[in-house]
């Protein structure tokens, strides 16, 4: 698959947010993968190659990387890499609600710490 070539394009983690650098990533992948622009199949690169391409240290990615395979957005196959999982459709529609979430914590001045926690509160409460 040729989408390893491709990610991550000209996308670049904000050094200057309070989101920590791996969670930009791997927020982005999860977007893409949404999104198809990561196909289900498609190979990302390496973790130091990434890490390299984004300025970021090898940590930063494999933290990304194994919350993905935990969340089962990738998989993790040795030497075949990481691959990009196919997504559900109950996937999707959470994926939907947690982008209404956030755009509403923003416009309402939340921070991200805050809006992690109003989200454990409401999941705990269920």
């Amino acid at each position: 698959m040729s989408g390893g070539q491709e990610f991550p394009g000209t996308w670049k983690p904000n050094q200057g947010s309070t989101v920590p650098l791996f969670e930009q990533l791997r927020l982005n992948i999860i977007e893409r993968a949404d999104s198809g622009t990561l196909a289900p199949g498609t190979r990302l690169p390496a973790v130091r190659s990434l890490a390299a391409a984004l300025g970021v240290a090898p940590h930063t990615v494999a933290r990304a990387y194994k919350e993905l395979e935990a969340a089962g957005v990738v998989a993790t196959r040795g030497r075949h890499g990481t691959i990009v999982c196919a997504r559900d459709e109950a996937w999707t529609s959470l994926t939907a609600a947690a982008a209404e979430f956030a755009t509403a914590a923003k416009a309402q001045g939340a921070s991200f710490a805050e809006a992690v926690q109003l989200l454990a509160a409401a999941y705990d409460a269920e």
